[in-house]
């Protein structure tokens, strides 16, 4: 099979369009899925250049996102069948240990997703658990399928499960364009909550506002502290979607109202940033830290998309083959929404 793959941790060059052997199914419970699409996300970049730690065999294909169609079921398989139209869910659990034992895998000591200590989906074919298969939503094509899993079911713990967004509520998300941040914008305004975002791009800032969001800012030229309470009134935000920490970080809590929440699932800009203690407990703060989610809250996110029609933005589509290319625009945070790869059949 065709695969993008890499040899080495490093840049961009790195990244290897060519010729790997298919996988085969090892396990009567698991699939081998055709994919027609593969979404990047910032992990990807990280495990290229060997930021996270994680010793993986080599040759090793990135790619935590993913559709396509099923190719090959096992003996024991009954979810799904040839032929069918699927997107995947990107972690497994090891089955044993007490957070799997509670249906959240997610949090697995021995975590697998795809593209980090599996193979992923940068290639035509990628082998998984069948429970990881589900429906694509009606109405999405497979370029949108392969856009939404990762994010948005990391997204629905943070807002939905985590900080139990309500109606009315006003909500802060840092750096609209990536994808965290773009489907905070779709998912908050689809639950009626009011919408601050905030960007270093005026063309971003005039997209998201396009998209429904009630106020953007331009970090660069104005204070977001001072502006989002000054769209308050004065009283703060409900809820900050921060996956930028750095300097960011201690504006974020200083934007919260009392009783507010910070959720975040990243910090592109700083893992260790200055935290005012004092104002957490003053103000009755919560900070909820998550990455990814449930198959039930998986389950939950499909049924959401389902019934408002809500999909994911897709900012560009590359083919397969030009994935460097696709990795330097996500690295320049050139984006608004995903960037996807396109594999031919």
């Amino acid at each position: 099979m065709k695969a993008v793959c890499i040899r080495e941790h490093g840049g961009r060059e790195k990244l290897r369009y060519e010729e790997l052997d298919a996988p085969v199914l090892t396990s009567s419970r698991e699939v081998i899925v055709q994919l027609k699409a593969a979404a990047l996300n910032h992990i990807d970049i990280w495990n290229r250049e060997g930021l996270t730690g994680m010793e993986v065999s080599m040759p090793h294909i990135l790619g935590g996102d993913g559709a396509g169609m099923v190719a090959e079921v096992g003996a024991d398989v009954d979810r799904v069948k040839k032929g069918d139209a699927v997107c995947l869910f990107p972690p497994s659990g090891c089955g044993r240990c007490e957070f799997c034992q509670s249906a959240r895998d997610y949090m697995c000591v021995e975590l697998r997703v795809l593209g980090e200590r599996v193979p992923g989906t940068y290639a035509e074919l990628v082998k998984v658990p069948a429970e990881n298969c589900f429906p694509i939503p009606a109405a999405m094509s497979y370029e949108e399928a392969a856009a939404f899993p990762l994010v948005f079911i990391t997204l629905w713990r943070m807002l939905v499960t985590n900080a139990a967004l309500k109606p009315g509520e006003t909500v802060l998300i840092l750096g609209v364009g990536g994808g965290v941040a773009s489907a905070a914008l779709q998912l908050a305004k689809e639950m009626r909550a009011r919408v601050i975002v905030t960007s270093s791009s005026d063309e971003k800032l005039a997209l998201a506002r396009g998209l429904g969001a009630d106020y953007g800012i331009n970090y660069m030229k104005s204070d977001f502290v001072k502006e989002a309470r000054a769209f308050t009134g004065k009283r703060g935000v409900d809820v900050v979607v921060d996956s930028v920490g750095g300097e960011s970080w201690a504006k974020s809590l200083a934007s919260l109202a009392k009783g507010g929440r910070l959720v975040t699932c990243g910090a592109t800009a700083g893992a260790f940033p200055q935290t005012n203690i004092r104002r957490i407990f003053w103000n009755h703060l919560s900070i909820f830290g998550s990455t990814l989610g449930s198959r039930q809250e998986f389950c939950q996110l499909l049924n959401f998309l389902g019934v408002t029609g809500v999909k994911p933005i897709v900012d560009s589509v590359f083919p397969l083959q030009d994935a460097a290319a696709a990795h330097q625009r996500l690295e320049e945070g050139k984006q608004f929404g995903k960037i996807i790869l396109r594999i031919a059949d």
